[in-house]
């Protein structure tokens, strides 16, 4: 693989069963690029340690006064030159081609995991953790990867210059060879106490991150409220934690690096000392000591890999085992067809067998959603035995002339009873938003927690495919991102066609949201050429809502779920946008979650979810009349209120019942007179 040819068709299916393991399958899955570094480091490495030799022949060759072997030594030295630059050359371009492709192989593998598990990912890792991983972890994996094939080229060259001084002069040979490896292992007992504490300043740099994430996600909130100080301090706390442990991890590296100066040092003393001891007695001649001794410089280049290669396992382990846990993160459901995230029994990072689970803890999605479907046949949306849930079709519906196989018709939840008919628009009410969240996660199919499949049109969601359930059904969270870029980029996604860009912001009332764009951006005539900031920060709360309600409504799917899409949004503006939206997706199925009267107004049923459970099905006027839970999720009512509103309506019914004894009265009296 060259950079050019980046991104990966697949990456692959990832070993994540550890750290270790997964820089394994990296560089199992990099082996061409890794023997091609390494043949180019064995040319680099060999070119340069032959210097010492032909130098050494070289002063032998004028202290014999031969001019031809002089000769000789000044071709070979211009040939490991020669030899050296081309090593070096290729071996830097091959090992930063691995170095880039094993990160963009890892980011590939993240940014599918990020796609499948959706609004889940944050909830399972925080977000400064996953900007860590996707970054500066990235990088730490690549140059770990990358290093492995110097390395190894630098450990065969010590060898066999090593085997080569042994064989050119025994006496000094034997010396160089015994204290090279000395030297390789030296720094090995330091390595733990340096590993922990590099540790320790990334778990401190990624909490940092996390806190700068926090607060500048909730600078608005901050500046309102004026906690800006408080959150500035403790990101000096964190940071200030941050440069201690950094100097604490540096001064370890430090002695490990003069340790790798001194030790060199003392090798280089010993042998000129023992050399010269040597050549003073006539058993060695001044080339052979002036090439032992150059070897032995040389040889300090290549055992700086030995501390190279240490540091990237110390930074990168960490950092795989962080990228290794995102991995190897399940929904609760597993797709059909989708890539197996975690490896299972056999060969580590196999994709599992077909018809198997890729995580043998979750059972089978197919076999869920029949189970769903049976159940799901006598229970209706009430909760009560007796009444009938939609039927599964014998064939999946193609009707739907934007995806072929995709299923239509009623979607119906068999955990809670709630049906939303086809074509339709049904609100939903739950007195506990975060209860409202997982119902509306639930309803798009493979949800974060195991449970009973949602149907639609008989289908059980959870056995389609991801992208299949996800083109089927759309669910817009409370919290919608706005990438940023031009209005044009936010709104290019896949629909239907059918929705143009106009359409879907006169629906969400997104007017005055143009305005602003074009007044923020420069040399912007056209509204969609206007850049929107990252998640839409130069624009309030509720004018980020009717954006992202705007590209919703452009992808005009079979089904689209709505959660609190206009909780910061005025009440006469969203009084617009309910009956823009009503229109707009008229004859297609809509679930908005609200607590909102203005929607709940506009909608064609409405349904009270209380405790888990479909409590209440009717309109909102007559809920609110007749539901005392409802009344008090939609009106804010106290439980003192409710009291007196139930004590009034008693009594109001009394009154009425006392108006017709009165009447009944006359009418007797009329009667006998």
């Amino acid at each position: 693989m060259q950079i050019q040819d980046l991104p990966y068709p697949d990456p692959g299916v990832p070993d994540v069963r550890s750290g270790p393991r997964f820089l394994w399958w990296l560089g199992r899955n990099q082996l061409r690029g890794q023997f091609k570094a390494l043949a180019w480091g064995l040319l680099h490495f060999m070119a340069v340690s032959s210097l010492p030799f032909c130098v050494g022949f070289a002063v032998q060759a004028v202290v014999d006064r031969s001019g031809g072997r002089l000769a000789v030594a000044g071709g070979l030295m211009a040939l490991a030159c020669a030899a050296n630059a081309l090593g070096d050359t290729f071996l830097h371009r091959t090992a930063v081609t691995n170095w880039i492709t094993a990160a963009a192989r890892v980011q590939q593998l993240l940014a599918r995991k990020a796609a499948q598990l959706g609004s889940v990912l944050t909830r399972r890792v925080a977000a400064g953790e996953v900007v860590a991983v996707s970054t500066g972890d990235v990088e730490k994996i690549g140059w770990f990867v990358e290093a492995v094939s110097r390395f190894t080229a630098a450990a065969v060259t010590i060898v066999l210059v090593c085997v080569g001084l042994v064989v050119y002069q025994p006496a000094l040979g034997v010396v160089v060879a015994v204290g090279l490896p000395v030297l390789a292992l030296a720094v090995l007992p330091l390595l733990p106490r340096a590993t922990h504490r590099a540790d320790i300043q990334r778990e401190k740099a990624g909490h940092a991150t996390e806190l700068a994430s926090d607060t500048v996600a909730g600078l608005r909130v901050l500046r309102g409220i004026g906690g800006e100080e408080l959150f500035l301090d403790r990101y000096r706390r964190a940071s200030q934690e941050v440069r201690h442990a950094a100097v604490r991890s540096a001064r370890m590296w430090s002695l490990i690096a003069s340790i790798q100066v001194l030790l060199p040092g003392l090798l280089l003393i010993a042998v000129v000392w023992y050399g010269v001891h040597l050549a003073r007695q006539g058993r060695i001649t001044v080339g052979e000591l002036v090439t032992v001794y150059s070897s032995v410089m040389i040889l300090t280049y290549p055992l700086r890999h030995f501390e190279e290669i240490a540091m990237a396992y110390s930074f990168s382990r960490p950092s795989a085992k962080r990228a290794a846990r995102v991995l190897s993160l399940q929904r609760a459901t597993p797709t059909e067809g989708e890539p197996g995230d975690t490896a299972t029994e056999g060969e580590p990072g196999d994709t599992p067998a077909e018809g198997e689970s890729s995580d043998q803890a979750v059972p089978n999605a197919r076999e869920g959603g029949s189970a769903a479907a049976a159940r799901a046949v006598t229970t209706g949306e009430s909760g009560r035995p007796g009444t009938t849930a939609p039927a599964a079709p014998d064939v999946i519906a193609a009707g739907d002339a934007r995806g072929a196989g995709l299923p239509s018709g009623d979607l119906y939840d068999p955990a809670t009873g709630l049906l939303a008919p086809a074509g339709r628009l049904t609100a939903v009410v739950c007195g506990d938003p975060d209860a409202a969240g997982r119902l509306a996660e639930r309803l798009g199919g493979h949800p974060s927690e195991p449970g009973t499949s949602v149907l639609l049109g008989g289908v059980p969601l959870d056995g389609l495919p991801l992208d299949s359930a996800r083109a089927a059904v759309l669910v817009q969270d409370k919290d919608p991102v706005l990438l940023s870029g031009s209005l044009r980029e936010l709104l290019d996604v896949p629909a239907s066609g059918d929705v143009g860009a106009e359409q879907a912001l006169a629906a969400a009332q997104c007017g005055d949201v143009l305005d602003a764009l074009v007044q923020g951006s420069v040399d912007a005539e056209d509204p969609m050429d206007a850049r929107v900031t990252e998640r839409g920060r130069s624009l309030s709360g509720g004018q980020r809502q009717r954006l992202a309600l705007a590209r919703s409504l452009i992808t005009d799917p079979e089904v689209l779920v709505l959660d609190e899409p206009t909780s910061a949004v005025d009440s006469h503006t969203e009084a617009r946008i309910a009956q823009g939206v009503r229109d707009l997706r008229a004859g297609r199925t809509t679930v908005v979650l609200t607590s909102s009267p203005l929607l709940l107004d506009r909608a064609d049923r409405v349904v009270l979810v209380h405790e888990g459970e479909v409590a209440a099905v009717g309109v909102h006027r007559e809920l609110v009349r007749k539901e005392p839970r409802y009344r008090a999720v939609v009106t804010r009512e106290t439980e003192d209120e409710a009291a007196l509103s139930d004590a009034l309506h008693k009594l109001n019914k009394l009154d009425e019942l006392n108006e017709l004894n009165k009447l009944d009265e006359l009418d007797e009296i009329e009667e006998t007179a």
